[in-house]
């Protein structure tokens, strides 16, 4: 086997699992979406929980209870938060941060940072599944699946120049603007059902750009921590904060610009 061969091979070595995976984490998603109210948030409140639980441990890979203390109380957090009052809710979402601060005696800078996205993110799912429903929901995670998986085969297909090599060297420009291009498409198809308008396909490119920010951030983390993978959870994924990555960044833009621009106003 010549060394071309070889590479093509490792480009797609991981493909099959990453499909297999991939597919589960889709159908347990959508049926969760699908369901709403109580199952969803259980299942977000698990997923944002279990996020904790991988970014304490890559942080503190030393500590025994922490990882898991400061991931179900991040999770109860979380769960709590949606049937509190605002006021009440935004503290309650903030504690897990400055609770772990205490908790952790290197790196309490990276763990606020990631928990507060983490736990604002969670929040915002929620809110978008119980307050805009199920059809904003979807486009949000079309918006996010797109972006990573158009971006996955048309880096590896095309290839080029790297995006951030340093910190992810798989990444190229050529993936990451067919990521906006193909979010771009789903605003389109969207735009035709809703209140926005063509608008729609400025704010999915947006969103998919959140996305983007949000997987290089958890990228730059775990270069700073030497680690490949959050954990070894999802064959072929990693973890839940290495497939989710993109999903944090997508729902706290969607939060924040939703308070300034009345976004959205409601999708038939």
């Amino acid at each position: 086997m010549t060394n071309g061969d070889e590479t093509q091979q490792d480009k797609w070595s991981d493909l099959a699992a990453r499909m297999a995976s991939g597919a589960a984490m889709v159908l347990i998603g959508a049926l969760g979406v699908f369901l709403g109210g109580h199952v969803f948030h259980v299942l977000v409140a698990l997923i944002c929980g279990m996020m904790i639980w991988e970014l304490v441990g890559m942080l503190r890979p030393d500590a025994n209870r922490g990882p898991l203390l400061l991931g179900g109380f991040s999770g109860v957090a979380v769960l709590a938060s949606v049937y509190l009052p605002v006021g009440f809710a935004l503290p309650l979402l903030l504690a897990p941060a400055l609770f772990g601060f205490g908790q952790l005696d290197r790196n309490r800078t990276i763990f606020m940072s990631f928990t507060v996205m983490i736990l604002l993110s969670g929040f915002g799912l929620m809110q978008v599944r119980d307050d805009m429903g199920v059809g904003w929901m979807l486009w949000l995670v079309l918006v996010v699946v797109v972006t990573d998986v158009v971006g996955y085969f048309a880096g590896r297909t095309f290839g080029g120049p790297k995006f951030w090599p340093r910190v992810s060297p798989k990444k190229t420009w050529s993936g990451t603007a067919a990521g906006w291009v193909a979010a771009a498409i789903v605003g389109l198809i969207f735009s035709f059902n809703t209140g926005v308008g063509l608008q729609l396909i400025g704010i999915s490119v947006a969103v998919s750009m959140a996305s983007q920010m949000g997987d290089m951030a958890e990228s730059g983390m775990k270069r700073k921590m030497g680690v490949k993978d959050s954990s070894n959870l999802i064959p072929g994924h990693g973890g839940l904060l290495d497939r989710f990555d993109g999903m944090l960044g997508a729902s706290v833009f969607l939060l924040i610009i939703g308070q300034f621009i009345g976004f959205p106003p409601g999708l038939g």
